[in-house]
């Protein structure tokens, strides 16, 4: 292994080629396309494993919430023991997950799990370690057409996962999504393999801070658990008050252990910084809007008897506008600065979700009006991705690259897990509401599943309204014009 002397030697004359960006594409889509496959095929895997239905909603939300959960901790590994290594230990992890999901025996959900939490393993270290190295490697210009790429991976992979998941299922089965994830982060390797290390410059050895990644760990489970399981349960029942009361505590104990610490593992110090802060807390937001697919959908599949492969193609709209608005974007940032792009984004994107709430149309209607909203919300998104990324890292010292692309990733992550697990209990919790919902007469044509297409436009609305809150935070700390990109 090269010294600290030498690694400095070699990376400060490297530059990020074309081949190098698209081995961290590959790599990132291990995540947003593949993984993410699991929001659209739950009932046939849950059918072909013969699982129960809360053990395979576990399995689909439990990725990104472990993946959130961790990003932050490989994020700090990265800055310390290298960005390259962690790429490759992400990629190890999503073989083996991916791998275990494949030969997932029927009757049981251990591999599965098993399978599942490794993916999300693989995406805290792959997503925070690539994003550091295009800090590391590409500048300027370059760097936002990078991170434009890298955007195309996450947001266009989330795009495409529904259609896709859905294609692959209805003709080589579901485990062939797994399959081929595992030849896709071995090409990503392969293109990967021979880039110069990047770690932070700091020779300081640091203890690594336990009690705050214990707490924050029991925090989010708590938390996690409490969403998905208080409508059964009963929003008051003692154990659902239980977990609240964890959460509480937990966090409290998280915040006063980061706050003393010198070296927590969250660098609370990062969110001094405004313009940081403001595109953590939008991005959170925006991606917890991912709740809107996982409604709408299974709204259509459930009431207007749509297959997973045709609801898939409702989201076409969305992949199609998000991969051709990434890098309009990126323009948009070079001629505005983040601000104006990011309030456009989210305001196109609200509109986007607004129409998916129409719940009262009649199903014909709906499809229409659905098509066009995840259109628009893809179009939102498109504007959106690169200018907060950039924004994020570009108000962030050059050693704490790792750090802050973590944080920035676990917002994604945390938001994603977080939003679809919320839009999820308000659908399926109201939708058990006995007696004549608000506004029934606004319904059009069947009367019999009022209750649920009520319940679902209050779930889209929810996102609607977290839109609503990212416009404010952007507002509130985006400043107008270009940022001043701190180097040391």
């Amino acid at each position: 292994m090269a010294s600290p002397e030498k690694t400095q030697t070699r990376t400060a004359n490297y530059q990020g080629t074309d081949k190098l960006i698209l081995g961290f594409v590959l790599a990132v889509i291990t995540f947003w396309l593949f993984a993410q496959t699991t929001l659209n095929i739950a009932p046939v895997m849950q059918e072909d494993l013969n699982i129960s239905h809360d053990l395979n909603n576990l399995a689909v939300s439990i990725t990104a919430l472990f993946s959130g959960i961790f990003i932050v901790v490989a994020g700090g590994l990265a800055d310390r023991v290298g960005r390259v290594k962690l790429t490759y230990i992400g990629l190890l992890l999503s073989v083996i997950g991916s791998f275990l999901i494949v030969i997932s025996p029927s009757g049981t959900a251990v591999f599965l799990l098993a399978g599942r939490i490794l993916q999300g393993l693989s995406a805290a270290c792959i997503m925070p370690a690539t994003l550091a190295l295009m800090k590391a490697y590409y500048e300027g210009k370059a760097r936002q057409r990078a991170l434009s790429f890298w955007s195309i991976g996450s947001w266009g992979g989330s795009g495409l996962c529904s259609l896709f998941g859905g294609l692959v299922a209805s003709t080589m089965g579901w485990r062939w999504i797994f399959v081929l994830s595992i030849i896709v982060a071995i090409i990503s390797y392969l293109l990967i393999r021979g880039t110069p290390e990047s770690k932070s410059t700091s020779t300081d050895e640091k203890s690594f801070d336990w009690p705050g990644l214990i707490a924050f760990i029991i925090a989010m489970l708590a938390i996690n658990i409490v969403i998905g399981q208080g409508s059964g349960l009963g929003w008051l029942s003692p154990a659902v008050l239980a977990g609240i009361a964890i959460f509480i505590i937990s966090g409290i104990i998280f915040l006063r252990i980061e706050k003393r610490s010198e070296n927590g593992f969250v660098d609370l110090s990062l969110f001094h910084n405004q313009t940081f802060s403001g595109a953590t807390l939008s991005n959170f937001l925006l991606n917890g809007a991912a709740g809107t697919l996982l409604v709408s959908l299974a709204l259509v599949q459930a009431e207007a008897g749509l297959s997973s492969l045709q609801s898939g193609l409702i989201t076409v709209g969305y992949l199609v506008a998000v991969l051709s608005t990434i890098r309009v974007g990126e323009k948009l940032l070079q001629r505005m600065g983040p601000r104006k792009p990011m309030l456009m984004g989210c305001f196109i994107t609200g509109v986007g979700i607004l129409l998916t709430s129409l719940t009262f149309l009649l199903a014909e209607q709906y499809i229409i009006a659905s098509f066009i909203g995840f259109t628009l919300f893809g179009i939102g998104l498109g504007f959106y991705a690169t200018p907060s990324t950039d924004a994020a890292l570009s108000n962030v010292p050059g050693d704490k690259a790792g750090s802050a692309s973590g944080i920035y990733k676990m917002a994604s992550s945390l938001g994603a897990a977080f939003g679809v697990a919320i839009s999820a209990a308000i659908f399926y919790g109201l939708s058990e509401m006995e007696g004549i919902p608000p506004m029934a007469d606004l319904f059009l044509g069947r009367t019999d599943n009022i209750n649920v297409r009520y319940a679902a436009g209050i779930g889209l609305l929810f996102n609607v309204f977290m839109i609503v809150v990212a416009i404010i935070a952007i507002m509130m700390t985006i400043p107008k014009g270009k940022p001043k990109e701190v180097l040391e």
